[in-house]
């Protein structure tokens, strides 16, 4: 088993070296099939809350490098064989840091407790914010509830039109190239 903390304070200073936000580091099984498991690395660029192509090469590379070394020199980071997946949160991205919760309040969420909160173990609704170490959501069961945030297993933000409307535009870099290439075919 990774130890996911630990991950995350490797690859941390990877992502802020080349300008990067750390979202979230976790283990999850590979999608390739082969019954192993993939090292996903979610991050993004705080002027534009995506993460093009480029930078996700770059951070993948970066980290690849580091767990190469660290391995080589007889650190065991992860047990066995991994796929490295590097992308951006997406627009329904996950809630995982404190600043995630305060710059997507007013949006909906869904929040899964590790365990019963208040009778309770999902929350849906429209995210109110955090104060302090205490997020609220106003549960579309429940009304407004507050819990604790280190009792959250996850939380993400709901694809609504609100969301989309809210959200930056997608770097559009190098699409008129791609489109006048398409056309001229």
């Amino acid at each position: 088993m990774a130890d996911i903390a630990r991950l995350a304070e490797l690859i941390e200073p990877e992502a802020a070296a080349l300008g990067l936000d750390l979202v979230r580091v976790k283990m999850m099984p590979s999608e390739a099939g082969d019954g192993g498991e993939a090292l996903q690395i979610m991050a993004e660029d705080p002027a534009t809350g995506q993460l093009i192509i480029d930078q996700c090469a770059a951070l993948s590379r970066r980290v690849s490098d580091m767990m190469d070394a660290r391995e080589e020199a007889g650190e065991v980071l992860i047990e066995g064989a991994y796929h490295l997946e590097v992308s951006s949160p997406g627009i329904d991205r996950p809630l995982t840091r404190a600043k995630d919760f305060a710059n997507w309040a007013g949006h909906e969420a869904r929040i899964v407790m590790a365990k019963d909160y208040e009778g309770q173990r999902v929350l849906k609704g429209d995210l109110k914010g955090i104060e302090g170490d205490a997020v609220t959501i106003v549960d579309r069961k429940a009304g407004d509830v507050t819990v604790p945030r280190d009792q959250i297993h996850t939380a993400q933000l709901v694809l609504t039109d609100a969301l989309i409307a809210a959200t930056r535009p997608l770097d559009t870099t190098g699409a008129e190239e791609e489109v006048l290439e398409a056309e001229e075919d």
